[in-house]
């Protein structure tokens, strides 16, 4: 069975469907649609949060590749090094990046810091792949969601109008 956000299966979400005391074949069909729209809807909200989740990764890493820049900057103007901080040795280690370890500490000269921007842009690269490839996921999702929610509508307009020709002896 389908699930959606891993709780809800297709015949859960049926059976939370009323259109009313029918049991033709199109009002079943209408209520499945309606249940795979249900799951194609939850699937998209997932991929929402997932992107939404990149989106704040990739700005607290643009906000690090900026540190990281004026850190340089700062060790090529002085001609000496400067100290990479705790916060962002933290966010290179959780994140598995590499950092340029000469001398065995975080202190790197002005050509040492361009290992450690070329680790982090590689990184926010990898992370804006990973949020176009949910976008395209995601766009699934909606036309999916649209095609079964207009089937549903469709299926219901053509019961009402199977009533409407039987109501009047057609």
């Amino acid at each position: 069975m389908s699930q959606v956000s891993g709780t809800s299966t297709l015949s859960s979400i049926m059976d939370t469907i009323d259109l009313g005391p029918t049991g033709s074949v199109q009002m079943m069909f209408a209520k499945l649609q309606l249940a795979q729209s249900e799951i194609c809807k939850a699937q998209a909200t997932d991929y929402m949060e997932q992107i939404e989740e990149i989106q704040n990764e990739q700005e607290l890493c643009a906000e690090m590749i900026e540190q990281a820049r004026a850190l340089q900057n700062e060790a090529k103007t002085s001609g000496k090094v400067t100290t990479m901080p705790d916060d962002m040795v933290e966010f290179f280690n959780d994140r598995g990046l590499s950092i340029e370890s000469t001398g065995n500490d975080n202190k790197h000269y002005d050509d040492e810091w361009d290992y450690n921007l070329k680790s982090l842009t590689n990184y926010q690269e990898q992370i804006g792949n990973k949020t176009q490839t949910l976008m395209v996921y995601l766009q699934d999702f909606i036309g999916q969601y649209n095609s079964y929610l207009q089937g549903a509508n469709t299926q219901i307009s053509n019961a009402n109008q199977t009533l409407t020709n039987l109501a009047r002896g057609q």
